[in-house]
């Protein structure tokens, strides 16, 4: 059984994750709305994988024989002013989500829970490749600048992600 603190962690955390696809699909809306489909394909996979990260803190809750509960989520961001603008701001995010889960760590270990400890791992490692994907995006569009070639190139290149 889950302690109540480790539990309302974890919720919050689902919140978190719920934000995140939120975020993310807004993000592939504004792509798709200026014809930067491939990085709208991307922002969709992201948004999918962050839903599937929801879920899994959703059936983990439920295996330890706790409750999910939901709260609302925050209205995302509609609009930025370049596709670098909108990739820094999915990178702050990774960041931000990074920091989340690394106290949920901490407060595993606080808490003397070693089995949500050991469920945390995966997502450890899973926000170091979400950070270095992201980043690597940041990292190219501040190399192209606002060159349109290279961004068409960019765009296509992103839509590849599965």
């Amino acid at each position: 059984m889950l302690k109540d603190k480790m539990l309302e962690g974890l919720n919050n955390q689902i919140r978190e994750e719920l934000e995140s696809f939120y975020i993310y699909l807004s993000m592939a809306g504004y792509f798709d709305s200026i014809s930067l489909t491939g990085c709208g394909a991307w922002m969709k996979a992201q948004a999918n994988e962050e839903m599937s990260h929801a879920m899994k803190f959703y059936g983990y809750i439920n295996e330890r024989d706790a409750r999910v509960v939901f709260a609302g989520l925050n209205k995302p961001k509609a609009d930025w002013k370049s596709p670098l603008e909108a990739f820094e701001d999915a990178y702050k995010h990774e960041q931000h989500i990074s920091g989340c889960i690394h106290k949920l760590a901490k407060l595993a270990q606080e808490v003397d829970d070693p089995a949500t400890l050991n469920f945390l791992q995966w997502f450890i490692k899973e926000q170091v490749e979400e950070e270095s994907s992201t980043r690597d995006v940041v990292d190219k569009l501040r190399m192209i600048g606002e060159a349109p070639h290279a961004i068409f190139m960019m765009d296509r290149v992103l839509g590849e992600r599965k």
